[in-house]
């Protein structure tokens, strides 16, 4: 058993070259073998969002305050709320992020395939975000 108490991992900014705005970044957990999962907790302000990426195994968010966006490659963006759980097939290009009003947090759930959890692409731009 491991217990990871709260508080115990300091938080960090995301990168500029994986978002845009302001992000915090507050890692939950990591893998360990035989284990592949990781998972953080992600909090966007408003106008906030990660670039267009992909996960080799897929990924899980669940949201847990605000209210954000989510947009899979050639889909609507799509409003979501707390209580809400995302799925995105493993290779499926999104993106996530906060609404332009109001902040949003979420739990993102990810497994490493060869030591990798997530693929970056290019930012998103305020045309797409804003559609």
């Amino acid at each position: 058993m491991k217990i990871t108490r709260a508080g115990s991992t300091p938080s960090k900014a995301g990168p500029a070259d994986w978002f845009t705005g302001q992000v915090r970044l507050d890692p939950l957990f990591t893998a360990e073998a035989p284990g592949r999962a990781a998972g953080a907790l992600v909090t966007f302000e408003p106008g906030a969002r990660t670039a267009w990426h992909t996960h080799p195994a897929g990924q899980t968010l669940i949201v847990t305050q605000g209210r954000g966006r989510v947009q899979r490659d050639g889909g609507p963006v799509e409003e979501i709320h707390p209580g809400d759980v995302i799925w995105f097939d493993a290779g499926e290009k999104h993106w996530h992020g906060a609404s332009s009003e109001t902040a949003m947090t979420h739990i993102a759930i990810q497994e490493a395939v060869d030591g990798s959890t997530v693929t970056w692409l290019e930012h998103v731009t305020d045309k797409d975000y804003e559609a």
